[in-house]
């Protein structure tokens, strides 16, 4: 086969495994770059991950080598070449450069360098920061993480639904909500799409809800954001005991499926994979009044009825390799909406789901209240609106059923999953208190 008739692969460095001794075509960006004088070698990114090209003078002749070598970091390439297997080389691949279109050429003085940055620095230019190949993994995972909540769902015969962003009522409570001018009226932004998966559920049986809230919180620390991402599923006639049951499931789908699918990038964040085998079915379990108990032999200063802070998590969490469920919480610290447990009313039918490592709940469900009067009682007692409940409260009327369902965190899962330090790094432009921007 002549030079003219070659076959030419487009392609990405992902999949360059499969053309080994063939010619293809990358497009990507310039990571890094060394010269030995009469060979280059660039690092080519491309979002699937880095390769290294090996470019001659002798093959693409003074002038445009020299274009590639005075090239700076970030210049977008479109580069042709053959493939190689190459234990050296990142990855394991290289690609020898056979011809380059320059497609522009980047401003010297990239900000993000290989030198040690500030955290603020970094979040003023996350724009940029994200294409680092630690900040490309972590949002890999979290594309992974977010796929497999799906999967498994619509595999359990769950319908996704939209639930509305502006709502005109708290679904917790109202000191932490976003208040937003609505033509003539107060709207807020949602806190969870829960009470709309409710009316869902009677006409779809099993359903969910995927996308952001907001929490008006003004908290500093390393587990909060403003705007979060939730998968909610909610699902008439489960039982508390069949809610555990399909948390359970799903946390360990998605750990497989992030084992099986982004093992590598698990290594890029420098997380070891096999500090996630073995999170299976069944978890540890306790109740509340438990782990008061527990945390009281510690010598930690809490009384029945408050509520768990970071620290009272990470101690109970701590006790365990897979994710702990704290149970039968008291119904005054958590949600009017929450089943009493038949056997000790003054707790509910709620479970959190703690992750192992110090990263706190990952999940908060419960099964909800379906009788009428008890449910009307609970918002007045919370000093809610009753008006604005009162379609909710129609859900009672007619042909109420149990129910139960749970908000997974999407962005502490994959702290978790990455062991990242800070919730800000899971998602790609992260609000905090004092971040709007980029």
């Amino acid at each position: 086969m002549s030079e003219m008739d070659k076959e030419i692969w487009d392609t990405t460095v992902s999949k360059v495994s499969r053309h080994v001794e063939q010619e293809v075509r990358l497009k990507g960006w310039l990571y890094n770059k060394r010269s030995s004088g009469k060979i280059l070698f660039l690092i080519l990114r491309d979002g699937t991950g880095i390769i290294q090209c090996v470019a001659s003078k002798a093959v693409l002749g003074d002038e445009l080598f020299a274009r590639m070598d005075g090239l700076n970091q970030e210049s977008s390439l479109i580069i042709q070449g053959h493939v190689r297997k190459d234990d050296r080389a990142p990855g394991g691949y290289e690609v020898q450069v056979t011809s380059c279109e320059i497609v522009a050429e980047a401003l010297p003085e990239y900000p993000i360098t290989l030198k040690e940055h500030g955290p603020d620095f970094l979040l003023d230019h996350r724009h940029l920061w994200i294409r680092t190949p630690t900040q490309r993994s972590i949002l890999a995972i979290r594309s992974e993480v977010m796929r497999a909540c799906r999967d498994y769902l619509d595999s359990q015969g769950f319908l996704e639904v939209s639930a509305p962003i502006l709502t005109p009522s708290a679904c917790e409570g109202t000191s932490t909500l976003f208040e937003t001018p609505y033509f003539g009226e107060k709207a807020y932004l949602s806190q969870s799409g829960q009470l709309y998966n409710e009316a869902a559920i009677m006409a779809l049986g099993k359903v969910y809800c995927f996308g952001p809230a907001f929490r008006a919180e003004k908290s500093k620390t390393r587990r909060h954001l403003t705007e979060f991402w939730m998968v909610e599923p909610e699902a008439a006639f489960m039982t508390f005991e069949e809610l555990l049951v399909l948390e359970e499931n799903l946390i360990t789908y998605i750990i497989d499926r992030v084992l099986d699918k982004r093992s590598e990038e698990l290594k890029t964040v420098g997380r070891d994979p096999s500090d996630l085998e073995g999170i299976a079915p069944p978890f540890p379990r306790m109740t509340y009044s438990q782990a008061v108990e527990l945390l009281k032999k510690e010598n930690v200063e809490i009384e029945w009825g408050d509520d768990f802070g970071a620290p009272h998590e990470t101690m109970l969490a701590s006790l365990h390799r897979k994710p702990l469920f704290v149970t039968h919480y008291p119904a005054k610290a958590k949600a009017f909406y929450m089943e009493p447990d038949p056997e000790r009313p003054e707790t509910v039918l709620a479970a959190d789901l703690l992750a192992p490592e110090g990263y706190g709940e990952i999940i908060g469900g419960s099964q909800r209240i379906s009788d009428y009067a008890l449910l009307k009682q609970r918002i007045e007692e919370h000093r809610l609106p009753v008006d604005e409940y009162n379609w909710y409260l129609d859900l009672r009327k007619y042909g109420a059923v149990p129910h139960s369902g749970f908000g997974l965190g999407i962005e502490r899962m994959v702290a978790w999953i990455c062991h990242l330090d800070h919730l800000r790094e899971a998602v790609p432009f992260p609000r905090t208190i004092t971040r709007l921007r980029p």
